[in-house]
């Protein structure tokens, strides 16, 4: 792999590289990027990814090359502090608690110290905080260079420094969104570097139809009636009604809130979007059309007096553009489905990012789709990932990205599977279909998780297994001191990792950690802490979720198989990322049970099964048994 990427810098153009869990494919692609003397960008999938590579990766290896290189951590600016805002916050009537008026506090303290602004350097500030909007900004409520506190920016600083670094460090949702919005961050940076990595690259079209396409949110009113309200009272008071048009925002708001009674994420095709009458969507949508055109009158009117009213009059237009496309029919090729988990958000996608990245990417641009050339010429363009599809030529990523011309490479992982790890399916469960699934599921898992004295990761594909699953193996292990279980959405996931881990210790009580979602990827933990990985089912995709009837429609319209050309290529790699999750090491071993017979008894499992590592398959109770024991003593063994 460090081969190929060493050529693809030399010679420019794009390389796609499935690489193996063990080979170590961080490693594979730094030390020919960072031998090559050239600017190198890296993106990867998550900000706790990107620290990693900053703070323990790169410093390894640029000390053990000899190489002085200067390189920059870039995230989002809602991650960093905004000195501005902070000022500001102890005059906000949202922050009356006594508790965030007490990290409010901490949050002052160390701005007074820190030289990143990265509130990530806070463990005490949690993810989910609601002081975050407060000391922190948004592209909407930003001043720019106008601010009193431009020099002293941490966003600023940490964009200036990127411009200076040699290896500059981001993440993908930072990537898209930067390129969505046109700002200058990406812009600025990608025609400097030679070289682009973009690891855990399997998530990069997901990502990309997020940022790639039309949101509004009830979220970004609500900041506007906030920031209006702040804003004009402090200096313009007695200029406008300003409580006024905050309360006509309020309500407007409040109205489109009430107006979905529906499902968390809804498919929209026509003018409205499904369970939702189109004249009351319709009068809705109007009805705040109305309200920020009064608010914009009312901005013209003070805007001389300081940069602010400015920008609250730019971000009213902008907001008032993104209401009026809302009103319109869905664009041909896109996807549109409105959200309610969290408030309210309309969002239009395209369907992937290979047309979009036709014209985004430099990469793409001018290129010749039949020669397969990639421009600017001499740029060089790294994808890689553990996961990218399950045939040779990854068509599962490529065709989504538009990189079907890429070179393609597969290296397969260094593991002894057939040694390290056995496949069982209990074939006496029921069919995932059948109501009594998830409760038969628990009970046939109890018995082998206190045998292994927890060790065991139980991955869902759905909320409602989650629970069901979680509390029959708390009602199956009843008043035991042994096993713990831990469920996703009882604690951050830092301290359910931390308290998993601590389970294997001597001493401590085991833990069983039920989760979905996330953990199905970058839930990282070798050695004997985990034994054991369980998926409920086969993840296959939700055929409700708006995304997926979308590419169901475009592959009728083609007259292709959906199950075929989407269903069994989606569910193939979830399935990888799935099992990935059990042999992180050489020296790992460890079961992977899936609770699904259609795996064993259905056509399509064969195609599902080749996409698994080459484990061993154990074929009885018995067996499985067996295997369990001799994890048991591993994982004694270990422990002394």
């Amino acid at each position: 792999m460090a081969l190929a990427v060493a050529q693809t810098i030399e010679q420019g153009g794009a390389l796609v590289v499935e690489a193996g869990t063990g080979i170590g494919k961080t490693f594979a692609y730094l030390v020919p990027a960072l031998l090559s003397g050239e600017k190198v960008i890296i993106s990867t999938a998550t900000k706790a990814l990107q620290d990693q590579l900053y703070a323990r990766d790169l410093p390894r290896l640029l000390s053990a090359l000899g190489l002085p290189l200067r390189r920059s951590l870039l995230k989002g600016r809602s991650n960093y502090v905004c000195l501005y805002r902070l000022g500001l916050a102890r005059q906000q009537s949202g922050l009356t608690s006594p508790y965030h008026l007490r990290t409010l506090a901490l949050v002052e303290l160390w701005a007074q110290h820190t030289t990143t602004g990265d509130l990530g350097e806070l463990p005490d500030l949690q993810d989910r905080s609601p002081l975050w909007p407060w000391v922190t900004s948004t592209r909407d409520n930003c001043l720019g260079s106008q601010c009193s506190s431009f020099r002293q920016c941490h966003v600023y600083k940490a964009r200036e420094a990127a411009k200076a670094a040699d290896v500059v460090v981001i993440n993908h949702h930072l990537f898209f969104a930067d390129w969505s919005m046109r700002e200058s961050t990406m812009a600025e940076l990608l025609p400097e570097a030679r070289v682009i990595v973009l690891d855990e690259a399997h998530q990069l079209n997901d990502t990309g139809v997020q940022f790639l396409g039309v949101q509004l949110s009830s979220h970004q009113w609500q900041d506007l009636a906030h920031d209006l309200l702040k804003v004009g009272s402090r200096l313009a008071a007695g200029l406008a009604d300003w409580q006024g048009l905050y309360a006509d925002i309020h309500t407007t708001t409040q109205a489109l809130l009430a107006l979905p009674q529906v499902a968390a994420r809804v498919y929209w095709q026509e003018d409205a979007p499904e369970g939702i009458a189109p004249e009351a969507w319709k009068a809705c949508l109007e009805a705040l059309a109305v309200t920020l055109k009064k608010v914009q009158a009312a901005l013209q009117m003070v805007e001389a007096i300081a940069p602010d009213f400015l920008h609250l009059a730019s971000r009213c237009q902008a907001l008032g553009q993104h209401v009026q496309y809302f009103a319109q029919a869905p664009a041909a090729e896109t996807v549109r489905w409105l959200d309610t988990s969290t408030g309210l958000r309309m969002v239009e996608s395209p369907l992937d990012i290979a047309s979009t990245l036709q014209k985004c990417l430099p990469h793409i641009q001018g290129a010749d789709s039949d020669s397969g050339e990639f421009g600017p010429p001499g740029k060089a363009w790294i994808f890689t990932s553990a996961t990218l599809g399950s045939d040779a030529q990854l068509t599962w990523f490529t065709q989504r990205c538009g990189l079907q011309h890429a070179q393609t490479m597969r290296v397969a992982s260094p593991f002894d599977y057939a040694q390290q790890a056995a496949l069982y399916l209990p074939l006496h469960l029921p069919l995932p279909s059948d109501p009594g699934h998830s409760t038969a599921l628990a009970r046939w898992l109890a018995p082998a998780v206190q045998r292994l004295g927890g060790r065991t990761l139980v991955l869902t594909t759905t909320t409602k297994a989650l629970d069901a699953i979680a509390a029959d193996l708390r009602d199956g292990f009843g008043h035991a001191e042994t096993i713990d279980v831990l469920v996703q959405g009882e604690g951050s996931k830092q301290d359910l990792v931390s308290r998993f881990l601590e389970g294997a210790n001597p001493g401590q009580r085991g833990c069983v950690l039920v989760a979905t979602a996330s953990f199905w990827e970058g839930f990282d933990v070798p050695g004997a802490a985990l034994q054991m990985v369980v998926i409920d089912k086969l993840p296959f995709p939700h055929p409700d979720a708006p995304l997926v009837q979308a590419h169901t429609q475009r592959i009728l319209r083609k007259g292709g198989n959906v199950f075929k050309d989407y269903v069994l290529p989606e569910t193939a790699v979830a399935l990888q990322q799935g099992a990935g999750r059990l042999i992180r090491h050489e020296n790992d071993r460890g079961l992977l049970v899936v609770g699904d017979r259609r795996l064993a008894k259905m056509g399509y499992g064969k195609k599902l099964m080749a996409a698994l590592p080459p484990m061993r398959r154990l074929q009885s109770e018995q067996e499985c048994e067996d295997w369990l024991q001799m994890l048991t003593r591993t994982s004694t063994k270990d422990c002394l």
